[in-house]
């Protein structure tokens, strides 16, 4: 049967239903999935020895005659072996495999193999344990070659997907290449079916490197055009132009009880200018935990109300909102003219007192007598309607969808003409090059700098012969009036709130370790009240430590709290425990971040050696994307931010460049993409698919 793009796995030979359905777990539908299904490594296969030179621990490819096999019982484990002899002109060899019966009906004495594997033995008796064979023909799939190798699922070989991959490839010459070809020419790309062909079923490691150069510069050039069409697109918008309240802003700076950093000041004015522009501000504050983001983003709050206008910032959590709630409230307790609210799904307060109605705060937020309101989702509910809001924060921005973004900047009323600015924060470090690709769209304001008087946090790794001095350090630091964070990991995937890691570390602590001592628990299960009332106690020091899984916003600044135990620290990221490093030493007393380890090995040690070395969440993150990978750390999956890049490494800033700087030039000379209408159509159905912000 002919192959077309469209065509449906079920159709493929050897695919019954349950196969079909196996697949449909790796996404993989239609022939065009497979094309696109890629290889996550390769085995070098490629070189063919005589039996004579094979050597023992190597691997080889050998190429020989079957003269026997059969199948025997071990009498030990009861299982079916299949042995084989098999030998060329230098000599014979033995294969063996395990549990495999079938293999005597499909290899035969007098066929000709390929058998791909490790070689064992010495120089009277070599064998190969459970090789890949492959029968001789003209071109190898899974031996003699460079073989490759793919993610798979239960009751998925690799055989049956190199098979299917195969059988789809046909289909590749259906493709188009959208690639403008002068771009292709610069930089003498391969052609993208042959790409795509030589990204399966590389004939040299030379064309395997050529058809990842090509298929990585596709998927950054998409998503760079992607990004830049949209902030082009913003760039035409209208906005409200505020003009620079200077009396308000500078009386505002007098009264704060710290003097701004530099970074500060730099990144304020930044957002100020931004927000004198006639067209939307779409600008990323990037900073460390601590670095005093939303003292900034204050500035460019009051700033806006100054000029009549309203603001909202979401937060992901409610936790998170109620801390923003409470900061906003101490910043702004000198503003008379600042009204402020907090609406969530289980409250709704106003400032400076307790709760009230949400219909009260409804109305209110819609006449424009509340000018600051923050919130979690529950901002995008249809009830919640504003005046005239300008200004929007988004706190850790890679928490929420596009669509909820977008749901919260269509608040106004419809004959209002504009669209809100957007500043979006986020406390975790970008490295340059995912800056550059995830955040292309974004104009950048990175506070590189913590307020003065805070301590460097001492950082230990923590081994199990020394896990009871760490436990009696932190008793006298409770002692002597401080507070504990417990961070644990998730154990169980199928524990997604990590709810069993946080009980069964409460009870420890709780019943053993810590008896005497009030300690908290914070999971994913627990309503929004009983968060908040664990909270307020551990605000209040009515407890001293809490412990906590790492899916919970524990954000709050509590001076107070100078330890951070983190649990399955080998279980993090090195960002991810920058972070929770981050969430101590927000005071002048000296803090301390304890790793604790399960896992052990040369790699777990060194990654956690250069945690506790290093203080600069740049590097860290730098780091963490060349050990880890962009969905690794960043949480991909969740937040679709790293689309279609299956073969493009952000590491390779070169060609991150090179994508950027064609994006670019391509746009500046042709916006609306008329004289590439394939690319045209390609960028449509790119942009559709995957959100861009």
């Amino acid at each position: 049967m002919a192959i077309e793009l469209s065509t449906s796995i079920a159709e493929f030979p050897t695919v019954g239903p349950r196969t079909a359905q196996r697949l449909k777990k790796l996404e993989i539908k239609t022939a065009e999935d497979l094309l696109f299904y890629f290889p996550f490594r390769y085995e070098d296969y490629s070189n063919i020895s005589n039996i004579r030179e094979a050597r023992h621990g190597e691997s080889t490819t050998i190429k020989a005659h079957v003269d026997l096999i059969h199948n025997k019982r071990s009498p030990r484990k009861r299982m079916i072996i299949t042995e084989a002899i098999l030998s060329d002109d230098t000599g014979s060899i033995k294969a063996v495999w395990f549990r495999q019966p079938f293999l005597t009906k499909i290899i035969l004495p007098g066929d000709e193999l390929f058998l791909s594997g490790k070689v064992e033995g010495d120089l009277l008796s070599f064998q190969m344990i459970n090789p890949v064979y492959e029968k001789v023909k003209s071109i190898p799939l899974h031996t003699a070659r460079l073989v490759p190798v793919y993610p798979t699922t239960a009751g998925i070989t690799q055989k049956q997907i190199r098979f299917l991959i195969k059988h789809a490839l046909p289909a590749v010459d259906m493709i188009v290449e959208w690639l403008p070809s002068f771009i292709k020419n610069k930089y003498r790309f391969l052609g993208y079916t042959d790409a795509l062909r030589q990204i399966h079923f590389p004939q040299t490691t030379k064309l395997l490197e050529k058809a990842r150069k090509r298929i990585g510069f596709n998927e950054l050039f998409l998503i760079q055009l992607g990004m830049l069409k949209t902030k082009y697109e913003l760039a035409n918008r209208q906005a409200p132009s505020m003009v620079f309240q200077e009396k308000e802003v500078k009386k505002f700076v007098d009264n704060l009880p710290f003097t701004l950093t530099e970074a500060q000041k730099k990144s304020s004015w930044e957002i100020i200018k931004d927000l004198e522009k006639g067209h939307p501000m779409n600008r990323l504050l990037e900073g460390d935990v601590g670095s005093g983001k939303t003292v900034v983003a204050a500035l460019g709050m009051i700033n806006t109300v100054s000029n009549g206008f309203q603001t909202a910032i979401m937060a992901p959590t409610e936790i998170l909102a109620l801390q923003h709630f409470n900061t906003l409230q101490k910043l702004f307790q000198k503003e008379k003219n600042i009204h402020i609210c907090i609406l969530t799904s289980t409250q709704a307060k106003k400032t400076n007192s307790k709760e009230v109605k949400k219909a009260d705060c409804l109305k209110e937020i819609k006449s424009g007598k509340i000018n600051i309101v923050v919130g979690t989702h529950s901002l995008i509910q249809k009830s919640v309607l504003f005046k005239n809001l300008a200004f929007i924060i988004v706190d850790e921005q890679h928490r929420f969808g596009v669509n909820q973004r977008k749901a919260i900047m269509e608040k106004n009323p419809k004959e209002t003409s504009w669209t809100p600015h957007l500043l979006s924060m986020t406390a975790t470090p970008i490295p340059r090059s995912l800056a550059l690709t995830v955040y292309g769209d974004l104009d950048l304001s990175i506070i590189d700098q913590l307020p003065k008087g805070r301590k460097k946090i001492s950082t230990s790794i923590v081994p199990k012969f020394k896990r009871q001095d760490a436990y009696n350090f932190i008793k006298k630091e409770i002692q002597k009036g401080r507070q504990v964070f417990v961070i644990c990991p998730l154990i169980e995937e199928s524990d997604k709130l990590g709810v069993k890691a946080v009980t069964s570390e409460y009870e420890k602590l709780n019943k053993e370790v810590f008896p005497d001592i009030s300690i908290g628990i914070l999971h994913g299960k627990m309503k929004s009240k009983e968060k908040e009332d664990v909270m307020n106690k551990f605000v209040d020091n009515k407890l001293k430590i809490l412990v906590a899984t790492s899916v919970i916003e524990v954000g709050v600044d509590i001076p107070n709290t100078t330890i951070m135990m983190i649990e399955g620290a080998e279980r993090f990221g090195l960002a991810q425990l920058h972070q929770f490093r981050g969430r101590v030493g927000r005071s002048t007393h000296q803090s301390y971040c304890l790793l604790f380890f399960d896992q052990t090995g040369p790699d777990v040690l060194e990654r956690l050696q250069a945690f506790a070395k290093s203080h600069n969440g740049f590097d860290l993150a730098e780091k963490d994307l060349a050990l880890r990978g962009p969905g690794e750390v960043y949480g991909s999956k969740q937040s679709g931010h790293f689309p279609n890049l299956k073969v493009a490494r952000l590491t390779d800033y070169e060609l991150v460049r090179k994508a950027r700087s064609e994006a670019e030039q391509l746009l500046k000379n042709d916006p609306h993409l008329n004289k590439n209408q394939f690319l045209k159509k390609k960028i449509a159905d790119f942009t559709k698919n995957v959100h861009l912000e």
